[in-house]
């Protein structure tokens, strides 16, 4: 383990799950695994004790559930990085933790060098999802998503504060595009691009590319 190693809290009321994310992450010189909770409860207030980088958040739990606890945490502290675990892809409850404040989700049979990508990029800052498949679960369950065509308070656009090319970003993001694909449709370096998208998530006070897709679905700035 360095200095500078990801921290990292697992949540699961199966020891044995628990057991083998740790087995993965601790054979990564740059992670850590610096606690375990067996239930939501536990894991709101080992969160707020340990301030992992990354809390790995199985959703269904005794007690009280992944969800929530996702919830209390991210209340607790907004720069909080959560990845959900989940059993089937595009689930219910995958999309309620994304809902709640997750950067991600991820199936519980991930590859190892999966679970350790999605840990790094969490921790970094980007989300563990890509945009095709969050736009895939909005549209699985659009129809409990705000009716998207409600005035904002003020009737003011939310999106207002973007310039026009950060509103196209903001649109292409919500169509799943990676930072490749705008730039080739806008005819944009990577690099730039990345800086838009920066300053997008910067202006519309978005934790990640994720919740920039569901905040487009919610106000009505993408068709579904």
């Amino acid at each position: 383990m360095t200095d500078s190693a990801i921290r990292i809290l697992l949540v699961d009321d199966q020891q044995l799950v628990r057991l083998g994310f740790r087995m993965v992450l601790e054979a990564e010189p740059d992670l850590v695994v610096v606690g375990e909770a067996a239930d939501g409860a536990e894991a709101v207030r080992l969160s707020a004790e340990l301030r992992p980088d990354v809390v790995l958040m199985d959703v269904r739990m005794p007690a009280l559930d992944g969800i929530e606890a996702t919830r209390r945490i991210v209340e607790a502290d907004p720069s909080a990085r959560i990845i959900i675990l989940t059993t089937f892809d595009l689930d219910e409850y995958a999309f309620g933790g994304l809902r709640a404040g997750a950067s991600g989700f991820l199936l519980k049979d991930a590859r190892p060098d999966e679970l350790t990508g999605a840990v790094r990029a969490v921790a970094a800052g980007d989300a563990a999802v890509s945009g095709r498949v969050t736009r895939a679960m909005l549209e699985m369950f659009a129809d409990r998503l705000p009716a998207g065509d409600a005035p904002s308070p003020g009737g003011k656009d939310p999106a207002e504060v973007l310039t026009p090319r950060e509103r196209e970003i903001l649109l292409a993001m919500g169509e799943g595009l990676s930072n490749g694909e705008i730039g080739a449709r806008f005819y944009l370096t990577e690099s730039t691009v990345k800086t838009h998208v920066g300053r997008v998530l910067s202006k519309l006070q978005l934790r990640d590319r994720v919740h920039a897709v569901i905040f487009a679905y919610e106000h009505g700035l993408l068709e579904r």
